[in-house]
């Protein structure tokens, strides 16, 4: 065997899951079809779920000290500023701040803290074909390499040689067939710790302050008359006219350039196997949100943990299950969400637009419409309780913390009577908060559980920051990690 777990794919996702694999302490490792490491920026930074993932998985670093706090949202009708969203109302959820930056900045942290933990991205090499066998899976490459795996992971998205090579299938339909965009540096008056939309009938202009001064991402459907095959000249003189016409703005040199198109489509698996899906290899959708790499990290999160107890031989196999069953309907509502703004904001028809520029846009200046859609675009909401590992869908009409539910960071002290917080120590760790003498009940099981002594009803937390059981039973801690593990039949392999 050559490694325990293969991942394909260098990006966010199968470096975030490659990190939390060797932090584990599962081998692991990472290939990508690329030549080297990605220098533009594609995704525009962190929701604060993005940045508690990183927190978990020790991989944030240097990037807080990177990235711009987004505090607003300013939305700009026919040139008449018509909604300004603050995204740094509090609210429930008690999470930390989203950060715009670099996604090249982010894997290079990924990447940093891969290398800290004895691990590194081999590049060059191009997936060709995939081997399912009932102990392993065995890989090809296209200049004649073979490798031979326990598990493998397509990270590599979302035209996923992975997904293609296994037959998963990938659904959906495209939302807007050209998209614009481009990384500039320009003289713009705007403050940079918003982000800007601009909106003229069928036009629309969003742009987005990048750390380096002057730096911003432009982004715009294209018009009707800009040629199919039009070039990065063409591309930054439409975009340079649109931001001159709305900002007053000023391109003055160009990082890059791009065209897309904005599609919504969803595996109809993540698993087939001994090969997983995640990130983009499972889920594509609009960039508008800034959902989807924090969608992606999160699949890594969840699936590292399950994938570790598995590999080490602490539970069936059966609870790789799980990981489709939970982020799959994350990446439903997340298709749903990011498509309904799309619409909204590109305004297909003279009535879409009316509805956007009268209704749509101006109820974002309501308290309530704020709070609904700062909390939602922080992926904070993310829940499991309806999910195979989480309580009943009944419970979940009862006040407090559920099975399943995410469990905010906070200030904890270790057995020994240090000082330290609830997320620094998960990853690959679990917690139990509350009765200390619970912690080895649990270890016996799982491996690694910290004790964070604390008054009240004992909680077992899951390494990606989740509620895995409550209680005060050491009898009913055990029943939920059988049903959890399926503790019989991994004795038994």
């Amino acid at each position: 065997m050559d490694t325990d777990a293969l991942v394909i794919g260098a990006g966010p996702t199968g470096l975030a899951l490659a990190c939390a694999l060797r932090d584990a302490g599962i081998g692991v490792r990472v290939l990508d079809k690329a030549t080297g490491p990605a220098v533009t920026s594609r995704a525009l930074g962190l929701q604060p779920r993005g940045v508690e993932v990183l927190d978990r998985i020790g991989a944030l670093g240097f990037l807080p000290d990177r990235g711009l706090p987004v505090e607003r949202v300013r939305v700009t009708v026919d040139g008449h500023p018509l909604a300004d969203l603050p995204l740094t109302r509090s609210t429930r959820l008690a999470g930390p701040r989203a950060l715009l930056m670099s996604q090249a900045d982010i894997e290079e942290g990924l990447r940093k803290r891969l290398h800290d933990l004895g691990g590194a991205a081999e590049w060059g090499h191009e997936l060709t074909h995939v081997a399912l066998g009932t102990d392993d899976v065995i890989a090809h490459f296209a200049a004649g390499a073979v490798l031979r795996a326990r598990w493998l992971v397509g990270a590599d998205g979302a035209h996923s040689a992975v997904r293609k090579a296994t037959g998963i299938a990938f659904p959906g339909t495209p939302l807007v067939e050209r998209f614009l965009l481009a990384d500039v540096h320009a003289e713009l008056d705007l403050p940079r710790n918003s982000t800007h939309g601009y909106l003229r009938g069928a036009r629309l202009l969003a742009a987005f302050p990048l750390p380096g001064g002057d730096v911003w991402r432009l982004m715009a459907p294209a018009p009707p008359e800009l040629p199919v095959d039009a070039t990065s000249i063409q591309i930054v003189d439409y975009l340079g006219r649109r931001l001159a016409d709305e900002a007053h703005g000023r391109i003055t040199s160009v990082k890059w350039v791009s065209t897309f198109r904005i599609q919504r489509r969803l595996a109809d698996t993540y698993r087939r196997g001994r090969v997983l899906l995640a990130g983009d290899a499972a889920h594509i959708h609009s960039p508008l949100g800034g959902q989807g790499l924090n969608t992606g990290i999160g699949d890594a999160e969840n699936l590292a943990w399950k994938l570790a107890l598995v590999i080490r031989g602490r539970a069936d196999d059966t609870l790789l299950d799980t990981y489709g069953a939970e982020r799959r309907p994350i990446a439903e509502t997340v298709l749903e969400t990011t498509s309904g703004l799309t619409q909204t904001m590109v305004g297909d028809t003279r009535a879409a637009r009316f509805v956007r520029d009268r209704i749509a846009v101006p109820l974002m200046n309501t308290t309530w419409l704020q709070r609904r859609i700062a909390e939602k675009s922080s992926q904070l909401q993310v829940t499991y309780r309806r999910g195979p590992l989480g309580d009943s869908p009944l419970h979940g009409l009862l006040p407090g913390s559920h099975i399943g539910d995410r469990i905010p960071d906070r200030a904890c002290v270790r057995a020994d009577g240090s000082a330290t917080r609830l997320y620094a120590e998960l990853g690959p760790a679990w917690a139990l908060l509350g009765d200390a003498a619970l912690a080895p009940v649990a270890a016996e099981r799982l491996g690694d559980v910290v004790a964070l002594p604390c008054d009240g009803e004992s909680q077992l937390i899951r390494p990606d920051g989740h509620l895995a059981w409550h209680g005060t039973s050491h009898a009913a801690l055990l029943r939920c990690l059988d049903a959890v593990l399926d503790a019989p039949r991994a004795a038994a392999a």
